[in-house]
């Protein structure tokens, strides 16, 4: 087994077609295949199963591409603090909740690192998701909130997962409106104010139970509703149809413009936002960098 098989199992499986992979890592398909064969037949695993629209991970291996990005990660870490290589390519993902302070962390670590070749991920994602990249180690940290009403079963999900929590910050309870929204006049908007007008949330798939959501007080009862996937769909709602979302009130204007605005909600429940990493494992200098980007945009909220 090799670093080299390793990373070419590991990018099959991102992109799910062994031509596509071949052209990412600049090696022929049949190379590509046959170092995969190799690392099966040594592995007693049969990792993929190929078919005519490409290739799946089996449940073997998506197991054994677990150890294989933890190996990864230890080599890279390993190679930032060991090895004096200049223009190396810096790689780094990160998975999150729909947080424009998150993306601005993000913009930091891109031009902090810029270079003439990188591979920076954000993925703005299912809160389920969020967990599972960063146990599989497709990215290297999650942003996400804890409260109250969610907090014992996500616990639950992190210390299956082998992952730690960390917390940023503790976030009121926000709505976002577009700047010309009835209430948008109103400093406190209640949630009887609220009744009439369109309740926007991004869709969790079958992970939609309140637990996952990324709204808080979702559990209660709305009379309109839309789901979307989106932090730009949600924007054009909320200024489209007056609808408005639950969130923890920090938007960036240099990111969004100045059509949405955030207003304080009356409710008894507060967020506590901050990030999940895999327990014990150092970060590398890009996940570092993020979280100190991430913490002078939390200081300045």
């Amino acid at each position: 087994m090799t670093l080299k098989q390793l990373e070419y199992a590991v990018m099959t499986a991102k992109t799910g077609n062994m031509t596509e992979a071949a052209e990412f890592l600049y090696i022929s398909q049949p190379s590509l295949t046959h170092a995969i064969h190799e690392l099966e037949k040594e592995m007693g695993v049969v990792i993929f199963t190929r078919g005519n629209k490409g290739v799946s991970v089996t449940r073997e291996g998506e197991e054994l591409l677990r150890y294989a990005r933890q190996v990864l990660e230890q080599s890279r870490l390993m190679e930032d603090r060991f090895c004096k290589k200049e223009n190396r390519n810096p790689s780094f993902s990160v998975s999150c909740q729909h947080y424009s302070f998150a993306v601005n962390a993000f913009v930091d670590v891109v031009r902090e690192f810029d270079a003439d070749s990188y591979d920076f991920t954000l993925r703005e994602t299912q809160t389920h998701e969020i967990i599972e990249d960063v146990s599989a180690m497709i990215s290297e940290l999650g942003i996400l909130y804890l409260s109250g009403r969610n907090k014992e079963v996500m616990d639950k999900a992190f210390k299956k997962n082998d992952l730690v929590f960390e917390e940023l910050f503790e976030a009121e309870p926000h709505i976002f409106i577009g700047k010309d929204h009835p209430l948008a006049g109103k400093e406190l908007v209640t949630l009887a104010d609220l009744e009439p007008y369109p309740y926007l949330s991004y869709e969790q798939g079958e992970y939609n139970s309140f637990y996952y959501s990324e709204e808080i007080l979702s559990s209660l009862e709305r009379k309109k509703n839309i789901k979307v996937r989106d932090r730009a769909t949600l924007f054009n709602l909320a200024i489209g149809l007056n609808g408005y979302t639950v969130c923890s009130g920090v938007i960036s204007k240099e990111l969004n413009g100045g059509s949405i605005v955030a207003r304080r909600l009356a409710a008894d429940e507060n967020m506590h936002i901050g990030y999940i990493r895999k327990r014990n494992m150092p970060l590398s200098r890009y996940g570092q960098s993020y979280l100190a980007a991430l913490k002078k945009y939390v200081e300045e909220l």
